[in-house]
C-alpha cells in the first residue's frame, strides 16, 4: 500500500468529514430519539456509493462496501446525552462551532466523530482500490448505547445473524489503541420493614437501619484492603494471584468498584418509621469477575446475611422502546472485555497505525504533548459496545478513534479535524493489513 497516498486521500475529505459531523451536531439524537441522525448519514453513506446501506428493526444504521469473504465492522453509537445545565456551555451546543482545527458541539467526541471517520474510511478504500475479494467492510451507527451499551449489538448479532471476525470500537481514543475496559453492572438491593408512628418506632422495624447497615459494608467492600485478617476484604483483591486467575489482566484494566448511585424508601409519612428502603449500586468490574460474583459478593456481606429474610439483591433489566419502537430487554450487565496484546487483531490495527504515523501517539498542538506521556497501547475508563460484541459474544473488538475520552459528557465538548484525518487513515489501511498477513 502507499501510505503517503492514504494519509492525502483523508486530508483530501477532511471538508467533508467536518461538514457531515456539523450537520449531525444540528439534530437531536439522544438514546430512542435517534432516527434524524440515522437517516442523515445513511443519506451519507448512499451519496458515497456504499454497496448495501440498511437500517434494521432497532434504527441500528448497517452500511457496507465491498464484498469480500472476511466481514469486518466499524461501530459507532450515534446517540448522545443530553447537554445537562445550558449555562456550562459558552457555545450552542446544538449549533457548535468550528475553526481551523475544531469542532465543537454535543456529540462530537462521544461518539459521532468515530461514525463519520469510519464512513470515509470506507469512502478511501474505495478510491483507491484497496478492496477486494478479501473483506467486506460494515460500518455501522448504532442506537441506545448511552442508556444500555451494547444493547445494539446483542440485537445484531442475535436477531441479524451479523457475525463480523472483528469489530473496530470507534469511541474516542485520544490518538491510542484501546484494547480493553471494565466492565459494569447495575445492581438493586431492596429491604423490608415493618412501619409504625415515629413516637414510639420501637414498635415498628426501620428499613432505613437496615439498608444503612448494608451500605457501610458497601463501602467497606470499595476501600479496605485485602489483609487476610479483614472480614469484608475490598475489590483490590482482584489485584492478587491468590484471589483471581486473571490478576495481570486486571492490573492492566483496574480495579474494580462499587458505590451507591441512588436510594429510595417507603413510609406512609414523615411521622413514621420507614417499611421499605432500596438502592442502587453501580458496580465496575476488572477482569475475572462475572455478574454472578458480584451478585454473590452483596449476598455474602454480613449486614445482608444478618437481615437475609428481609432483602433482596438483583440486577436491573433495561426495556426502553427504540425509536422505532421496538422493546429488546435485556439485563443491565455490561462484561468486561479484553482482547490480549499479542492477539493478531491488535497486531494488524498496531502495524497499520505505525505504518502511517509512527509508534508514538500523535495529535495537534493542543493535544500532542500530554497523548506522548501516555502509551501507544492503552484502554478506556468508560464503557462501549464492546461489552456485548466481545464480553458476550466473544467478537474480538480493538478500540481506535478520533476525540478524547475526556470530552465525553462534558460541556463545551469537542474535537480536532486532524483527529477525523488520522481515523479515517488508520480505518483505510486496517482490513487489508488484517486479511494479507493476520487472517
Amino acid at each position: 500500500m502507499d501510505f503517503n497516498s492514504i494519509k492525502k486521500r483523508a486530508e483530501f475529505y477532511k471538508a467533508d468529514m467536518t461538514k457531515l459531523l456539523r450537520d449531525l451536531v444540528k439534530i437531536p439524537g439522544e438514546s430512542c430519539n435517534e432516527k434524524g441522525k440515522v437517516e442523515r448519514a445513511a443519506e451519507e453513506m448512499r451519496k458515497l456509493e456504499f454497496n448495501k446501506v440498511e437500517i434494521d428493526k432497532m434504527g441500528n444504521l448497517l452500511g457496507y462496501m465491498g464484498s469480500g469473504k472476511t466481514l469486518i465492522a466499524f461501530d459507532g453509537h450515534i446517540d448522545n446525552v443530553g447537554v445537562g445545565n445550558p449555562d456550562n456551555w459558552t457555545f450552542d451546543p446544538f449549533d457548535g462551532y468550528e475553526n481551523d482545527e475544531e469542532i465543537g458541539g454535543r456529540g462530537v467526541s462521544d461518539q459521532q466523530g468515530g461514525i463519520v471517520s469510519a464512513i470515509y474510511g470506507a469512502k478511501i478504500m474505495k478510491d483507491l482500490g484497496l478492496l477486494n475479494d478479501k473483506y467486506t467492510v460494515l460500518v455501522t451507527a448504532t442506537v441506545q448505547e448511552e442508556d444500555c451499551d451494547g444493547l445494539c449489538w446483542q440485537y445484531i448479532i442475535k436477531e441479524s445473524g451479523i457475525k463480523p471476525a472483528f469489530v473496530v470500537i470507534n469511541e474516542p481514543t485520544d490518538g491510542g489503541i484501546y484494547r480493553g475496559q471494565r466492565g459494569r453492572m447495575e445492581i438493586r438491593v431492596d429491604v423490608k420493614g415493618v412501619s409504625c408512628h415515629g413516637s414510639a418506632p420501637e414498635r415498628g422495624d426501620n428499613a432505613i437501619y437496615k439498608m444503612a447497615d448494608i451500605l457501610q459494608n458497601v463501602r467497606s467492600l470499595n476501600e479496605n484492603d485485602a489483609n487476610d485478617s479483614i472480614e469484608i476484604k475490598g475489590l483490590v483483591k482482584m489485584l492478587d494471584a491468590k484471589y483471581n486467575p486473571e490478576y495481570k489482566e486486571a492490573g492492566f484494566l483496574g480495579r474494580g468498584t462499587i458505590t451507591v448511585s441512588e436510594i429510595f424508601y417507603t413510609s406512609p409519612s414523615r411521622c413514621a418509621v420507614a417499611d421499605s428502603c432500596s438502592v442502587s449500586l453501580d458496580r465496575r468490574m476488572t477482569a475475572g469477575e462475572t455478574w454472578e460474583s458480584c451478585l454473590e459478593e452483596i449476598r455474602q456481606l454480613p449486614a445482608v446475611k444478618k437481615y437475609a429474610k428481609d432483602t433482596e439483591v438483583s440486577m436491573y433489566e433495561y426495556n426502553s422502546p427504540a425509536y422505532t419502537g421496538l422493546v429488546y430487554p435485556i439485563e443491565c450487565y455490561f462484561p468486561t472485555w479484553v482482547i490480549p496484546e499479542d492477539h493478531p487483531v491488535t497486531k494488524a490495527m498496531k502495524e497499520s497505525y505505525i505504518s502511517l504515523y509512527g509508534d508514538k501517539r500523535i495529535g495537534n498542538s493542543e493535544t500532542i504533548k500530554t497523548r506522548q506521556s501516555r502509551p501507544l497501547i492503552d484502554k478506556w475508563t468508560f464503557s462501549t459496545n464492546g461489552v456485548t460484541i466481545m464480553g458476550r459474544n466473544n467478537i474480538p473488538c480493538i478500540g481506535f478513534g478520533p476525540g478524547a475520552e475526556a470530552q465525553a459528557h462534558a460541556p463545551d465538548e469537542k474535537t480536532w479535524k486532524h483527529d477525523l484525518v488520522a481515523a479515517a487513515a488508520v480505518f483505510a489501511v486496517l482490513p487489508t493489513i488484517y486479511t494479507e498477513k493476520y487472517s
